[in-house]
């Protein structure tokens, strides 16, 4: 019987990234080390009352008067479990990896919108990275950047940039193709079709790939947790370790309010868009 393990292959791709370019690696992870750093500073130098305020103040000006009380007393009772410091931790690791996975995912989405042989180079790619279970993405990241907050993003970024890819590469083609010929006949050069006509009408596709990106990346807040990360995935890793039902539930109930208060503040902005 014909047997084939692509399994070695990769493997030895993998060693020749690490053996040939380390340093690019290291600058990588300089970086993100900094900005996941800063913003926990950022985010854990306040009394916890003022960030509870600024996120209130946020959804209020975003979203109803349910989801701003919502926002009010759900980080509040976060707060009161203790689960603040891990909390804001798990949100800067969030931020910032969904701030990469958008820089990089939303112009990839704009150049598979505008060529189709990107677009066809793009799908499986995108396919790849969608269903490979996440715990595969831990691997590499491990190898590259060792154990800590970094690799957790990296495969964060993996896991959660596919929707910001597809919806703005979706939104773009929506398109009317009546406006498209409305400002060709205005003479619109390529670059003012994209920033005045097409991405404005796509925003609200746009933001919901944004939205889908959040969640994903709190999807992998245990995952991160596994590899040293931190924040409150390592709450609920520990819950789950050690059979502590208590600390088990308080965590990810903190997790499933920072989930929900940060799907309605995004909603919020793609309605308000």
């Amino acid at each position: 019987m014909f047997t084939f393990h692509i399994g070695p292959f990769f493997e030895i791709i993998i060693n020749w990234l690490k053996d040939n370019i380390e340093p690019f690696f290291d600058i990588i992870k300089i970086i993100n080390e900094f900005l996941i750093i800063s913003l926990e500073k950022i985010l854990l130098w306040p009394p916890s009352i003022v960030i509870i305020l600024i996120f209130t103040l946020i959804a209020y000006k975003l979203c109803t008067k349910g989801v701003t009380a919502f926002t009010f007393f759900g980080l509040l009772f976060i707060d009161s479990m203790e689960l603040w410091p891990q909390t804001m931790k798990t949100l800067a690791l969030v931020l910032v990896s969904t701030f990469i996975a958008l820089v990089i995912g939303i112009p990839l989405g704009i150049s598979a919108a505008k060529h189709d042989k990107v677009d066809k180079i793009v799908k499986p790619i995108l396919d790849f990275m969608q269903t490979m279970p996440a715990f595969v993405y831990l691997i590499p990241a491990v190898l590259f950047f060792g154990m800590g907050k970094v690799p957790g993003a990296i495969a964060t970024v993996i896991f959660a940039m596919p929707p910001a890819v597809r919806l703005t590469n979706l939104g773009i083609r929506q398109v009317p193709k009546e406006v498209i010929e409305a400002a060709k006949s205005f003479g619109s050069t390529s670059k003012q079709m994209l920033y005045k006509v097409q991405l404005p009408i796509a925003l609200p596709t746009i933001l919901a790939g944004v939205n889908q990106t959040i969640m994903l990346a709190l999807s992998m807040v245990v995952v991160s947790a596994m590899i040293g990360a931190g924040g409150v995935g390592k709450d609920v890793l520990t819950g789950i370790t050690q059979l502590n039902i208590a600390l088990g539930f308080e965590s990810g109930l903190a997790v499933v309010i920072l989930a929900m208060i940060l799907d309605r503040i995004t909603q919020g902005l793609g309605v308000r868009k």
